[in-house]
């Protein structure tokens, strides 16, 4: 069972998700990788910035232990990794808290000065990330580790 608030992702941008999967796989030791095409006709409530989102990324996830490690490549449209990618280049982007309830959580952060910058649900999968870059140096993201559809391919195959 997931401990509430507990930290369930650690992720980074990437400008090209392929190198970096294989460098993870080869050096660390981090894989196989789920690998996911991102964007609005796979996300419900997709939003950034209070608008529909647009944006398209590849994701490529994998476990170690109880911590799931993204690698996020934008593709094409406008987002937050894109944001992140013209102020601080590749590197760590955000790192994600798991809630049952993350409306509740949302409205505890956003009480707190943290409202949400971009959000939408995969499959069962709620994801809410929060303007906290300024105070922390990262993105939060809020999650509820809910079910995510099968990958659309693995790494290595």
């Amino acid at each position: 069972m997931t401990v509430e608030g507990s930290i369930i992702q650690v992720a980074y941008l990437v400008r090209d998700l392929e190198a970096a999967m294989q460098r993870h796989w080869e050096v660390c030791g981090q894989g196989p990788w789920d690998v996911y095409e991102f964007d609005a006709t796979k996300v419900d409530d997709f939003i950034y910035r209070g608008k529909p989102a647009t944006h398209k990324a590849l994701l490529g996830l994998t476990w170690k232990g109880p911590v799931q490690i993204e690698l996020i490549q934008p593709v094409s449209g406008y987002s937050i990794y894109d944001e992140h990618m013209e102020k601080h280049g590749e590197g760590l982007h955000h790192v994600k808290l798991y809630h049952a309830d993350c409306q509740k959580a949302v409205a505890h952060y956003t009480a707190k000065g943290y409202p949400v910058i971009q959000s939408g649900r995969f499959d069962q999968d709620e994801h809410y990330y929060l303007d906290t870059e300024k105070d922390f140096g990262y993105v939060i993201e809020l999650g509820n580790v809910g079910r995510v559809p099968p990958p659309d391919r693995r790494y290595p195959a």
